[in-house]
């Protein structure tokens, strides 16, 4: 059995730690008790400020008092409060069997994780820290003045996310990163992009069931129908190709995709791209709604077809059933009221003349 733990960035560096079973039951104020400005961590890591909290702990500022100068960012992992402590634990081992495989990945676009522990019953993950503005904020300000982004530097931006991609699920087993958006993806100063979290990350395992032990499952409007729920066994690569097209789809219309759960009940609710920015391409359109399509199995099966597709350079299926896929709701045909009552009268002729023949 593997359990996922839903945590934020995933590192590396000693031995992992051995738990020992404890009777006693983590409370949720220890869980949640915040770490203060100036605070030292492991006597190494110490605290200038929170600059992060989502569902899964908080993100901290730190600066590495062995490394002069050198900042980091540290995640401090929060679990359910409602766990037993026998799945706290197994939970707690499976973090720093997940950490020592990522602590391994080497890739341009992907932060380096350079330390994991645990002190005071908590986790903390600790990787570089990546400065600059994030794709959400160059989208807000965009936004602000009433611009869109180019399609040629939001391309620019893709093809690095495609090769960060391409890269944790070539991995031996896959890492499937399930939380990408905007807010996820920073550029430095040289104009290269890393992918910054590791919150919902999912190492695959074959023929092991995952359980969901830290709720959370992406970001709504990025986040596709196979994700949802606590069961994680069918969600593979194909998850993050549609959030990559959800992302790419906000990027270039300044405006966020119809969620998953709202378009399998009413597969009109996405606007097509090209209806909000002119300035896309119909090919990139065509392809971001290939990726974005409901079921898995009708999106672009690796994330290198769909970057070819966003170029050109990879046949974009003719009749995809972009928006609505296998999940589509059944339609109701709704027959004019003339019509209704020409069958009514049809039925009733044929019932007297059954009558007529029966006597």
């Amino acid at each position: 059995m593997n359990l996922t733990i839903m945590s934020s960035h995933r590192i590396s560096g000693e031995q992992p730690h051995v738990f020992e079973k404890s009777n006693d039951q983590i409370t949720g104020e220890e869980l949640t008790q915040p770490l203060n400005n100036g605070e030292l961590l492991r006597g190494r890591y110490e605290i200038r400020e929170r600059i992060g909290q989502g569902g899964t702990g908080s993100i901290f500022l730190a600066e590495d008092n062995r490394l002069e100068g050198r900042l980091c960012a540290i995640k401090e992992v929060a679990y359910d409060r409602a766990l037993p402590t026998e799945v706290l634990e197994q939970a707690r081992e499976q973090f720093f069997r997940e950490a020592s495989v990522l602590a391994r990945l080497d890739h341009p676009n992907l932060p380096k994780v350079s330390d994991y522990f645990s002190n005071d019953n908590r986790d903390y993950l600790v990787m570089d820290y990546v400065p600059g503005k994030d794709l959400r904020e160059r989208m807000l300000d965009a936004k602000r003045n009433k611009e869109f982004i180019s399609e040629n530097e939001v391309l620019r931006w893709a093809v690095q996310l495609a090769d960060a991609l391409d890269y944790l699920h070539q991995q031996d087993p896959p890492i499937i990163h399930r939380d990408i958006k905007p807010s996820n993806l920073k550029l430095t100063a040289s104009g290269l992009l890393k992918l910054v979290d590791f919150g919902l990350v999912k190492i695959m395992a074959p023929d092991e069931v995952t359980i969901t032990v830290i709720h959370g499952q992406g970001t709504a409007l990025y986040t596709p129908l196979e994700q949802y729920g606590g069961d994680d066994t069918h969600t593979d690569a194909r998850a993050d190709i549609f959030a990559f097209g959800a992302t790419l789809y906000h990027l270039l219309t300044n405006e966020p995709p119809s969620e998953a759960r709202k378009r399998f009940l009413d597969t009109r609710s996405l606007t097509p791209l090209r209806d909000i920015n002119p300035h896309v391409s119909i090919r990139v359109e065509r392809a971001i709604l290939w990726a974005m399509s409901l079921h898995p199995d009708n999106r672009p099966k690796t994330v290198a077809i769909f970057r070819d597709a966003l170029f050109g350079n990879q046949e974009i299926p003719s009749n995809p059933k972009l928006n609505n896929s296998s999940f589509e709701m059944p339609k109701l045909v709704i027959f004019p009221q003339e019509q209704i009552a020409g069958y009514i009268l049809a039925g009733l002729f044929l019932l007297g003349l059954i009558a007529t023949v029966a006597r």
